[in-house]
Formats: structure tokens, C-alpha cells, sequence
């Protein structure tokens, strides 16, 4: 039975008091935020008068966006702690609300920054006191054609909350609501299904546990089908209608825009990985042979090949490791890591209606804390490393850049952590003699890989054609996205057995909620082997161009940030450094474990 959040430990939960000391200091900050708010409405129409009042009205908004950011991200994770406390849940809808409003009072930035002559705005961009928004202003101006009226963008602002109800219902039916029921454990124990638990007991290396685990999942998924239907249509229509309105010709165009991310980018991945299916079934072929199975099932490509994992780790040797793992990156980078794992900035382990899933979360005023979930295992430790690389890319960012550049895209994002996760396999295998460990942690790479590369790109292929279907007027039954993702599934997967229950898969993935944002966990992989492998190389240069992608922020295009941290990923190549690497340890597992016998 998972502990109620008031029976953990307080050392293995995040110290939140560090951004309010308290629920009346929050009330505080949320008052002041939404007088900041006020104070920003006032200066619409005063942006085109003077390069002055530009970036004084700037400094106002933007000012009033950092306090709403504090205020929300305390409310937000108060809130994932615990899904089920209606007060936090209060306190999150209300930060929301208040997101909404300020988003319609400061609706009318980018319309009248783009109604100033652009021959006296490229004079006043040369001010000292707007050199600062130069970047920030050309970005805004790239988009000129985009742009509504100060009306119109107000109008849909102010509509927030109700555009981001499927969203909100699908969190809430989720984690909150979704009863999974027992199954019997390894030892013939009844052992509560929960979206944790899955994680592991989907890796049993005795068949008919993950076997019931798979089946009693989709079961609860299977009753729901067509509510999960629905929140995903609803959500799917927010993308288009918001495309639309800002004459985009579709929803993937406006995502990717946002980041100045060309579509070809897209494309250009999901061509790469479909010429290269053919290592994935060598891989399951392989798994096939090792499994020693008649048939591999879709519950079988995450049980280990080599039986139990070889090593497995409390959360504080995951530490020591991750450590020594990082080194690479240099001593100024520990000393983030450490102050992350030694200040109570991770909420470590599971309780009742804890939100699933990991991720590393703050706002420019905040530490960069990390959510997890944690169960002794060497997934674990990755899912430390990697969310420690968005932490600590956090901490660089916003201390080597001024607020208005104080966060990055998510296409930059899933690299950071990704390359962690490179280094530490890197580490395992040099460090790590016992071959059963060395085959262990080729097989978690390749299941890595697997996951990350070739199912986020499937996940990719499915959200565009989920896209594609709603602009095209069609229908977004549970019946129809049952059957394309199980046609998707069968052509990744060629030579599995195509369990029936897989179709209900794209159910139960949060990222479909996010607008065109799995493609960038493939693309970040394969951006982070290349780096990885200049690091460990300790290729001339490679640790100083890195950390200076983690410092840049947003004051750069994603796309030229990454040219000079050395990958250019507008071309394939850099996939297919990424594929090399998967094929060579495929065959170095091949070797290991046939030579094992």
C-alpha cells in the first residue's frame, strides 16, 4: 500500500518553503502577482510613444509574467505532491486563473510593438535602454504575420482556462480518478497496480506477472476509452483552432514556429527512423532468440535479457554514481549537482495520488526541483541523471541570463538531460568489469534507445496524424485511434505479436496533451550522442561550448544554439551518428551475451 503524503519522510521530499514559507506567503505573493498584472494593463497604447516607454512597459510586463511564474510553480507542485488535496488543487486552478488574466490584460504587447514604424523601431532597438530586448523583439516582429488585433488576442487569452479543460480533465481522470486493480508479484504477492509500479513490474523477468500487469493496465484504460477519446479530441481541436486563428496553415507549422524549428526538422526524423527499422528488428529479433520465446509479445521488450538486474540502487548510491558519472562536465557543474542532491530539492519517492511520471520543474525565482517516483533500480538512477541535467541546466540558464532570456525551448531542453544519461553509460561501461553488469547496461542503452528514439518517433507519427485528421474534419473516436496506433504499432514493431490491448496505448501518454513536443525527446537523444561522445572524448573545447549551451537560454535561436555547441540538426546526420552507436552496441551485446551462453 503507497504511503498518504503526510507519512513520508521529510528528508526524501522537496523543501518547498524555499519559495514560500508558507500558504499565507503564497496568498501574499499571488495578491502582489495579480497587482503586477494591473499594473502592466496599464501601459497599453503607451509602447509605440518612445524607445523608453517600450522598455519600461516591457520591464512591467515581463515583471509581472516572473512574480504569476513563483506563485504558480509553488501552487503546481503543492498540487502534484498530492492530486487528490482539493486545497492545492485550489491553489493551482487559482495561479492558472490568474495566468489567464494577465495574459489578456498584457494581450496587447505584441500588436503594438508590431504597430511601430519598423524603420523608427530598428532606431530605438539600438538604445541602451532596449539593447537588452533586442533579441526578444525580433523574435516578436518575426511573427508579425501571425499576430491578431489587441482585441482579438485578449479574446482568446481570457479564454484560456476553458481551451485547457480537456487538458485539465485528462490530469485530474489520470492520476487522480484511475483505480488499477492487484496482481500477483514474483513471490505470489497481491501487489497494487499503480502508474509507478507498472514501470517495474512490466520488467518481471517471470512472464506472467508483466503479463497480468499489461493486461489489468489497459483493462482500466479500456473503460475509459472513450472519455480518454474525448480529452484528447478536445485537446487536439485547442491546437488547431489556435493554429488557425494565427493563419498558420496548421498546428505543427505554429508549434515549431515558436521555436523557429523548420518542419523539415520533423520530417527529416521521422524519414531517418523509419530507413533504420531494420536495427529495431534486429534488436527484437535478437530479444526473441534470447527470451527463448515461440512468440515476443508486446510485454516482453522491457523484461532485461540477461535476467535479474546485476546491480540495482538506493536513491543515495544513485547519487554517489551520478556523480562520478558527471565528472566529465567538470567540477562547476558538481557543485550544482551536489547542491540539488544535499538541499532538498527532489521529492523522492511515491505516495497516494502523487502524480506519476518525473520531471524537473521552477521558475526563474526558484531551485530547480525534481519530481520522481523512485523505486530501487538502475532505471532509476538514469531517471536521476536525467532529470538532474534539466535541473542544472536550469540553474545555468538563470544565472548567466537576465529574466527576459531566463528559460529555454524544450527542443534545447531534452538534450541537456539526454547527454547525462550518455555520459553515465559511458561510465557504467568503462567502470563496470562483471560482463552480467556490462550486458545489463548495453541492454538498458538499447531499451533507451528504443524508448526514446524510435517510440517518441512513433508517438510523433501518431500526434501529426492526429493533427491531420482533426483539420481535415474527421472524427477522433476511440475506434479510430484504437486502429491507427495498433496499424503504427505493427509497422515499428514488425515480428511482435500485436496484443490487442496495445491500441489503447496513445490513452494513457500525457505528452499527446503538449502540442508537437514528443519529436523533440528523438531528436535531443540523438543531439546528445553526438555531444556525449565528444565529452568523453574529451574532444578540444567540448566541455566549454556545452556549458555554454546550458548557459544561453533563450537569447538565441534553439537551432543556433546547438551549431555552436557543435550539432547541426537542420541535416540528418547527426541521426545517423546516433544510429551508428545503437548498432555497434547492439552487436557488442550480441557478442557479450552469446560468448555468456
Amino acid at each position: 500500500m503507497l504511503p498518504k503524503r503526510n507519512n513520508v519522510a521529510t528528508e526524501l521530499t522537496w523543501n518547498l518553503t524555499t519559495i514560500f514559507e508558507n500558504d499565507e506567503a503564497w496568498q501574499r505573493a499571488f495578491d502582489n502577482a495579480a497587482q503586477a498584472g494591473d499594473r502592466a494593463a496599464k501601459w497599453q497604447g503607451q509602447l509605440g510613444t518612445s524607445a523608453k516607454d517600450l522598455a519600461d512597459g516591457l520591464a512591467a510586463i515581463l515583471q509581472a509574467y516572473r512574480q504569476i511564474e513563483k506563485v504558480y510553480v509553488y501552487a503546481s507542485l503543492k498540487s502534484d505532491q498530492d492530486t487528490a488535496n482539493a486545497k492545492y488543487q485550489g491553489f493551482s486552478a487559482q495561479a492558472q486563473s490568474l495566468w489567464t488574466k494577465v495574459s489578456a490584460q498584457t494581450a496587447f504587447m505584441q500588436p503594438e510593438i508590431l504597430a511601430i514604424d519598423p524603420d523608427t523601431l530598428t532606431t530605438w532597438l539600438q538604445t541602451p535602454e532596449l539593447k537588452l530586448y533586442q533579441h526578444f523583439i525580433e523574435n516578436l516582429v518575426a511573427e508579425r504575420e501571425h499576430v491578431l488585433s489587441t482585441d482579438q488576442e485578449a479574446l482568446i487569452a481570457a479564454a484560456g482556462d476553458a481551451l485547457n479543460a480537456s487538458s485539465a480533465t485528462f490530469n485530474v481522470l489520470n492520476n487522480a480518478d484511475l483505480q488499477f486493480g492487484e496482481i500477483l508479484d514474483e513471490a505470489g504477492n497481491a501487489v497494487q497496480l499503480s502508474h509507478g509500479t507498472y514501470g517495474e513490474l512490466i520488467k518481471s523477468t517471470k512472464r506472467s506477472v508483466r503479463q497480468a500487469a499489461f493486461e489489468s493496465l489497459y483493462s482500466t484504460y479500456k473503460k475509459f476509452q472513450h472519455t480518454f477519446a474525448q480529452t484528447l479530441a478536445g485537446e487536439i481541436k485547442k491546437h488547431t483552432f489556435d493554429a488557425k486563428v494565427h493563419h498558420y496553415s496548421s498546428a505543427r507549422a505554429a508549434a515549431m514556429a515558436e521555436n523557429q524549428i523548420p518542419e523539415a526538422v520533423y520530417d527529416t526524423l521521422v524519414d531517418t527512423v523509419n530507413a533504420h527499422l531494420p536495427s529495431l528488428q534486429r534488436y527484437l529479433a535478437f530479444r526473441k532468440q534470447r527470451l527463448g520465446l515461440d512468440e515476443l509479445h508486446m510485454y516482453d521488450l522491457y523484461t532485461p535479457l540477461n535476467g535479474k538486474p546485476p546491480v540495482s540502487y538506493t536513491i543515495d548510491e544513485a547519487k554517489a554514481v551520478a556523480l562520478k558519472a558527471l565528472a566529465p562536465l567538470g567540477e562547476d557543474y558538481l557543485s550544482h549537482v551536489r547542491d540539488i542532491f544535499d538541499h532538498r530539492m527532489i521529492d523522492v519517492v511515491e505516495n497516494q495520488n502523487k502524480r506519476s511520471g518525473a520531471y524537473s520543474g521552477g521558475s526563474y525565482d526558484t531551485d530547480p526541483f525534481i519530481l520522481l517516483n523512485w523505486q530501487d533500480s538502475i532505471d532509476a538512477l538514469f531517471t536521476l541523471v536525467h532529470e538532474t541535467g534539466h535541473s542544472v541546466h536550469s540553474w545555468y540558464t538563470r544565472h548567466n541570463q537576465p529574466y527576459v532570456y531566463g528559460d529555454y525551448s524544450i527542443f534545447v531542453a531534452e538534450i541537456a538531460s539526454t547527454t547525462n544519461e550518455n555520459l553515465l553509460t559511458d561510465y557504467l561501461l568503462r567502470t563496470q568489469k562483471d560482463p552480467a553488469v556490462q550486458a545489463y547496461v548495453l541492454n538498458y542503452y538499447l531499451d533507451g534507445f528504443k524508448g526514446t528514439v524510435y517510440r517518441q518517433t512513433q508517438f510523433a507519427e501518431f500526434e501529426h496524424w492526429l493533427h491531420q485528421q482533426d483539420q481535415h474534419g474527421l472524427a477522433l473516436t476511440a475506434e479510430a485511434l484504437n486502429q491507427q496506433y495498433a496499424k503504427l504499432n505493427a509497422h515499428y514493431y514488425q515480428g511482435v505479436v500485436q496484443d490487442p490491448q496495445i491500441a489503447l496505448e496513445w490513452s494513457r501518454i500525457p505528452h499527446f496533451y503538449y502540442d508537437y513536443y514528443v519529436y523533440q525527446y528523438a531528436t535531443g537523444f540523438a543531439a546528445a550522442s553526438t555531444l556525449a561522445a565528444g565529452i568523453s572524448a574529451h574532444k578540444p573545447n567540448a566541455v566549454d561550448h556545452y556549458l555554454n549551451y546550458l548557459k544561453s537560454g533563450s537569447s538565441q535561436t534553439p537551432l543556433d544554439t546547438m551549431k555552436a555547441a557543435g550539432v547541426e540538426m537542420t541535416k540528418p546526420h547527426y541521426l545517423e551518428e546516433a544510429f551508428a552507436v545503437f548498432d555497434q552496441r547492439l552487436t557488442q551485446l550480441i557478442a557479450l551475451l552469446d560468448q555468456k551462453g
